[in-house]
């Protein structure tokens, strides 16, 4: 794991979400910063030989910045508690999104081979027009596809974004206004990132 700065203190992280809450948009970057060994930590526990530890770090991320931009600091409790769930949710989301697709049986796999000793795959046996079944295969790659660019090709913003926008992973979906005031940033500024993130993943479609 990569080394992270020190995390705030109480009254460090009173001060800053003082400042958040006045508008100060430099104080939700030092509050993410100084959170992310917070992160890190919550990694290890999920982390495995099969998974990635910079996916992870990206995803438990975007949980963070979740709780910066919805924490209430009324509320007794400290940012942290409420981040730790916050990034625990957002791991576990991927985890059943990702055993979900595991499951999903690819019509080209073999399932056994005919007298002549041929190989038989599940499209050979489907009852369905062939054209419906193309289209049907051709649409489930692309979605596939999709998700993998959108965790590979994007930013950790523009990941945020377009999940926040599209509801991907069976999330809620959000209107550009919505998210702006959930992260903080103009309606505009939201505008240019899912336009940037949309002309990154055209190049594959």
């Amino acid at each position: 794991m990569k080394s992270f700065p020190q995390p705030l203190t109480a009254s460090e992280e009173r001060a800053y979400l003082q400042k958040y809450t006045e508008g100060d948009l430099e104080a939700k970057h030092i509050l993410i910063e100084r959170n992310l060994r917070l992160v890190a930590h919550i990694v290890k526990k999920y982390q495995s030989c099969e998974e990635d530890s910079e996916d992870l770090l990206s995803i438990g991320t975007i949980g963070l910045m979740k709780a910066v931009v919805t924490f209430n600091p009324e509320k007794c409790v400290r940012l942290g508690t409420y981040a730790a769930r916050c990034i625990e949710n957002e791991l576990l989301m991927y985890f059943r999104a990702k055993k979900k697709t595991s499951k999903e049986v690819s019509l080209y796999e073999p399932i056994g081979t005919d007298r002549e000793g041929n190989e038989i795959q599940l499209f050979d046996i489907i009852e369905a027009k062939e054209d419906d079944v193309c289209r049907k295969v051709e649409f489930k790659d692309q979605v596939k596809m999709l998700y993998e660019k959108v965790e590979t090709e994007l930013s950790g913003r523009e990941r945020l974004v377009l999940k926040m926008r599209y509801g991907l992973y069976h999330g809620e979906e959000y209107t550009q206004r919505e998210i702006a005031r959930q992260l903080g940033i103009s309606r505009s500024y939201v505008s240019r990132i899912e336009k940037s993130a949309v002309e990154k993943l055209r190049r594959y479609f």
